[in-house]
């Protein structure tokens, strides 16, 4: 039977010539590969710090944001904002950081400051040195302020480090010790921006690493930590050796690491805490288990349930 324009037959025909239309110009256009498939060089890497009241994200607030946007090994950007917590300071947070009272409340509130962070991050690696402390503020951060998480895959510094680096070429992996022994031009002083590029400069460091050992894309960096992990535990389980130098083993025995995958925005599957913010200078760092999380929604309070590791 003819279809007579107006009709709904003649309607339903139009919209499938219009999708099947559309679905075939989308397949035939060039597909850009998953950014954890591109390599290293062809990533852009944004590394963040945070500076905050205290540890806990559901308690304490974010005093500065300071952020590094790099590709290649060169500076594409850099962000900074100090931030009005809407609480105050503590006294030993004021003297490690700087950051005075009278200087936060002249600051603009969190929720006017996010957004343009959020934004210089679109579409990048979001990077950290002990990274599960600093997604959980920004994840309550977005959560307070009702924006949406960012999208992209997680990579902690501190898990690269312990992968890279062999046994007894660093007593620890903080960010201070892990800064001199790669030279970084700028060296980590408990503020946000300061901390970031120092990351920034061990990163570079640790991705020549990983590229020297054929490692040239996040995702064959996942496949190695899996291979290395499996390794270990078939060795600790013969021998019940120890930890390596480059570890942290005074989480609590029942403390949950850092897992491996590619997450969906902000959703780790940790729920091991950094230590107080404070900057990233003398962080700690969280057990190796991987840089690229998955698993289920955070909970940001539940990352503040351990204390501070000592200072280097």
């Amino acid at each position: 039977m003819a279809q007579s324009v107006g009709t709904r037959a003649y309607r339903e025909n139009v919209i499938i010539r219009d999708w099947v239309a559309a679905a075939w110009a989308r397949l035939r256009q060039p597909r850009r590969p998953a950014i954890k498939r591109l390599p290293f060089d062809a990533v852009e890497f944004v590394i963040v710090d945070l500076e905050t009241t205290g540890w806990s994200p559901r308690e304490h607030r974010i005093t500065e944001i300071g952020a590094v946007r790099m590709r290649g090994g060169r500076v594409q950007g850099q962000f900074t904002a100090l931030v009005n917590p809407g609480q105050p300071i503590p006294d030993d947070i004021a003297a490690l950081t700087g950051i005075s009272d009278e200087m936060a409340v002249a600051a603009p509130a969190l929720c006017t400051v996010l957004p343009g962070f959020l934004e210089f991050a679109r579409g990048a690696v979001l990077t950290a040195h002990n990274a599960p402390f600093d997604v959980a503020f920004l994840a309550a951060a977005c959560a307070g302020c009702g924006l949406p998480r960012p999208t992209g895959p997680v990579l902690d510094t501190v898990a690269v480090a312990r992968h890279v680096l062999a046994n007894g070429e660093v007593p620890n992996c903080k960010l201070g010790t892990l800064s001199d022994f790669f030279g970084t031009p700028v060296l980590p002083r408990h503020r946000a921006l300061a901390d970031a590029q120092a990351t920034a400069g061990v990163l570079s460091g640790l991705l020549e690493r990983l590229t020297a050992d054929g490692v040239h894309t996040l995702a064959q960096f996942r496949r190695a930590q899996t291979r290395r992990r499996r390794a270990e535990r078939r060795r600790v389980e013969r021998s019940r050796g120890g930890p390596t130098q480059c570890s942290d083993r005074s989480r609590p025995e029942n403390g949950r690491p850092v897992g491996t995958g590619a997450p969906s925005g902000f959703r780790p599957g940790s729920t091991q805490a950094g230590p107080a913010n404070a900057g990233t200078a003398d962080r700690a760092a969280p057990a190796d288990r991987g840089a690229l999380w998955r698993g289920g929604r955070a909970d940001p309070g539940r990352l503040a349930d351990h204390g501070p590791a000592s200072a280097p």
